[in-house]
């Protein structure tokens, strides 16, 4: 099926005062086995596409887990925490420390989330590491092995009949005084914890800044609901000039493009199901109303992309040394759509240099190896 462009002449500059603060990387830095993910350049992926340089943040294994995930999923969960111990930070040097003080004076706690895999494994990851409970909703039709990853977390899954829309919307009827509701979509009066969990995505551009040399003339980002677009707006647009800062480019599956139809219609509209690509952790039906305006400010195109288009990207990946899941080859999907079809309406100079999110690994070894040929390297 052939890709679809949306441009978005209305992209420019944010405030400077959006952009999240120091805390949030400091945080991170204390959980167990931080360190800044790779920046890896691949050259023979640049001249497949025809670019300067192509470099990739390989989000592929982040705090022991495959995916960028639990940068979100921490910091929103330790802030929801800090709220309810009455909006202070309390002090702690080791998570047994944090979890000794929220057991003295919270009690019993249980985390609960709506998934596609990797976000719902990162909240039952930080439930584990603070000694709380964890309930993970996740839509039929999920794949065993990340059913099985989440699991082994110590968690409880439910299977949702429906989409991942369903999981959500009976995941917000599950809040209660001793249930905390981590999600990274909003909906209307629940948008503190989204918004924190695009602030835990801040840690990603931080290291990207630390990590690049020379110009980034184009980002591709993985949209999902619209939380890592919203943060990755925030960093490329936030107290910049018109016209400073990379051009980004937001990918989706051509059966989910949620953002790519808010954005068009100017609010949140519902793409209907089922939501059945590959790319599972892109299958949203409904963007956050949240995350949306960022996005719809900051972007400059939206670029749909298929099955067969997500595999190739897999393979070519592979072919560079770099096994990723699915949604983590979205990015590069979109690049060589880009190039495939829509060069004329979105041309790249030669010279380009073009950073593509990698947002996971293999979480479903079994498909990568229908789509690659071999297991995924270990």
């Amino acid at each position: 099926m052939p890709s679809r462009l949306l441009l978005n002449r209305d992209a420019g500059p944010l405030p400077a005062d959006v952009r999240p603060g120091p805390e949030v990387r400091a945080f991170h830095r204390r959980l167990p086995g931080y360190a800044p993910t790779p920046l890896r350049s691949l050259p023979p992926v640049a001249s497949g596409v025809g670019v300067g340089r192509v470099l990739v943040k390989d989000e592929s294994s982040r705090l022991g887990l495959p995916a960028f995930k639990i940068l979100g999923a921490s910091w929103a969960t330790y802030r929801v925490l800090c709220d309810r111990l009455g909006g202070e930070e309390p002090a702690w040097v080791t998570l047994p420390d944090l979890a000794a003080v929220v057991a003295a004076r919270l009690g019993p706690l249980r985390l609960v989330a709506a998934t596609d895999g990797n976000h719902g494994r990162a909240v039952a990851r930080m439930a584990s590491w603070l000694g709380l409970a964890a309930t993970i909703l996740v839509p039929e039709g999920t794949a065993a092995a990340r059913i099985d990853a989440i699991a082994g977390e110590g968690a409880e899954v439910v299977v949702v009949p429906g989409t991942y829309d369903d999981a959500v919307q009976v995941s917000a009827g599950m809040a209660a005084d001793d249930v905390l509701v981590v999600s990274d979509t909003s909906w209307p009066g629940y948008e503190d914890t989204p918004r924190r969990v695009i602030e835990g995505y801040a840690t990603i551009f931080t290291e990207i800044d630390d990590a690049a040399a020379g110009r980034i003339d184009l980002v591709l980002v993985p949209l999902g609901v619209g939380a890592l677009g919203a943060a990755a707006g925030t960093w490329a647009r936030a107290g910049r000039e018109p016209g400073d800062g990379p051009m980004l480019v937001g990918v989706e599956p051509t059966s989910a493009a949620c953002v790519t139809a808010a954005v068009e219609a100017g609010h949140v509209v519902e793409i209907p199901g089922p939501h059945d690509s590959i790319m599972a952790g892109l299958n949203c039906g409904l963007a956050s109303p949240l995350a949306v305006p960022t996005v719809a400010s900051t972007f400059d195109a939206f670029v749909t992309v298929d099955d067969d288009r997500c595999r190739a990207a897999i393979r070519t990946l592979a072919d560079a040394g770099l096994d990723v899941g699915e949604t983590g080859a979205a990015a590069l999907a979109g690049l060589q759509a880009l190039v495939a079809d829509h060069d004329a309406e979105f041309p790249l100079p030669h010279e380009a240099t073009v950073l593509l999110l990698a947002t996971e690994g293999v979480t479903d070894p079994a498909n990568f190896e229908r789509i690659v040929g071999r297991p995924p390297r270990v």
